[in-house]
């Protein structure tokens, strides 16, 4: 069966094109940057927004027409293997994520859920041999059933610690079985409600360990794979222990785990822990930790993870720049953490969607290749410090100094001697503005 029948593979027409289904900056066999755009920009469908999501919210139920939903949820799951194939085929896209709740149902127990899953991604290896799709990541969810109401590897019950476990196990298997080069870790409610009740050591201990029994399991499998963690700040937990990119590396740092995770960096949960995601991008890149990202956007004006797709140009430059400069994502990509506003509810919206997606960051990335070319942000950050390339700022970067030194080089100065020049920075938005 086919979901989409009346829509065809969307080609690439250019700007001029008024073809809905048609990409107008997207041109995936265009050399950018020394390689095709869709190297470049390795896109992935996100299935739990794409083919999971009802779009019910907190104030209503279920809206969207979804053709594949069957009374046996067996049967939904397969058919929406064979939607979510027909849609990466006919937009073009290489890749797909998922977690295991999913692409198939839980059943009665975990052992019924992992004879699902065993059934579906054996149809799921299949649909990939036809097709020469891969998995970008996968992960295991272990926030959404009732036991992990208190978290999963940090939560105070030790049989439910062992469940996740399980999931991670698993889901490892899972991520050889289809031979993903990546796993990530979310932790959807690895974090407290209050720290009345809480012992946050005991169970930073226990998260770590659990990363560590997955990084032992991937070794003792034989499958080389990036582990991947996702930085949020709230929701659902009051607070989440990865809070966003600086608290995630203190948390590698201290446990010894800096050499096998890096991070999965989404827009929208930047937002949500104050920052821009440039900023969250920047923090992994000068750690060495920038591994891949959920490409989407908030809503300034809403206080929650509204996971739009990413239509703003300004944001986009400024996240595809960081990426550019990390030199790409290694085994990473862009995944579609995206999904419909509630009112886009026909199944061509989800076409409709991503090539929107596409097209912005495609525009982007081509600007952001351009800015480096010219050396736009090179040369201001160059003539800003410029001052530690000669005499008393050459010595402290090169360690010359001590405070004794520095201090009788300062007390010779008179007030007029500090000459602090203008930023300009309204003129370098302004010249920002004119690559757009």
């Amino acid at each position: 069966m086919k979901y989409f029948p009346s829509i065809q593979h969307i080609k690439y027409e250019g700007k001029d094109s008024n073809n809905m289904f048609a990409f107008r900056h997207y041109n995936p066999d265009e050399i950018v940057n020394g390689k095709p755009m869709k190297e470049n920009l390795r896109f992935a469908v996100a299935y739990w927004h794409t083919l999971v999501n009802d779009g019910s919210d907190p104030f209503g139920g279920s809206v969207n027409n979804r053709d594949w939903i069957h009374n046996d949820p067996m049967e939904t799951a397969k058919n929406r293997v064979y939607a979510n194939f027909e849609l990466l085929e006919k937009l073009g896209i290489e890749y797909f994520c998922f977690h295991d709740l999913d692409i198939a149902p839980t059943g009665e127990s975990l052992l019924e859920f992992h004879k699902n899953i065993d059934e579906i991604t054996d149809l799921i290896q299949l649909e990939m041999k036809r097709t020469g799709i891969k998995v970008l990541w996968n992960t295991a969810n272990m926030f959404t059933q009732k036991h992990y109401i208190n978290g999963a590897g940090t939560s105070p019950n030790a049989d439910v610690f062992a469940i996740a476990a399980a999931q991670v196990k698993k889901g490892l298997d899972i991520c050889k079985k289809l031979n993903a080069k990546n796993y990530v870790f979310w932790g959807g409610r690895e974090g407290y409600e209050t720290l009345l009740n809480t012992d946050m050591e005991l169970e930073l201990n226990n998260l770590a360990r659990l990363y560590k029994m997955a990084i032992s399991y991937a070794k003792e499998i034989g499958h080389e794979v990036q582990f991947l963690i996702e930085p949020k700040p709230k929701e659902p937990s009051k607070h989440q222990y990865d809070f966003d990119a600086t608290t995630t590396l203190a948390f590698l740092y201290k446990y010894g785990l800096e050499k096998d995770f890096k991070l999965n960096l989404e827009a929208n949960h930047a937002t949500l822990a104050g920052h821009t995601f440039e900023h969250e991008l920047r923090v992994s890149r000068l750690n060495g930790v920038l591994g891949s990202i959920d490409a989407n956007q908030g809503d300034l004006l809403l206080g929650w993870d509204t996971d739009e797709f990413p239509t703003d140009l300004m944001s986009s430059i400024l996240a595809m720049y960081e990426i550019v400069e990390n030199g790409g994502l290694g085994t990473g990509g862009i995944n579609f953490d995206s999904k419909v506003r509630r009112s886009s509810f026909e199944m061509e919206d989800l076409f409709l969607a991503h090539i929107a997606g596409m097209d912005t960051l495609a525009r982007a990335y081509k600007i952001a290749v351009k800015l480096k070319e010219d050396g736009f942000f090179d040369n201001i950050i160059k003539e800003r410090y410029e001052s530690y390339n000669t005499g008393i700022g050459k010595d402290i970067v090169s360690g010359n100094c001590d405070l004794k030194s520095l201090s009788e080089y300062a007390l010779k100065l008179k007030n007029n001697d500090i000459k602090n020049p203008s930023s300009h920075i309204e003129y370098v938005k302004s010249k920002l503005n004119d690559y757009l």
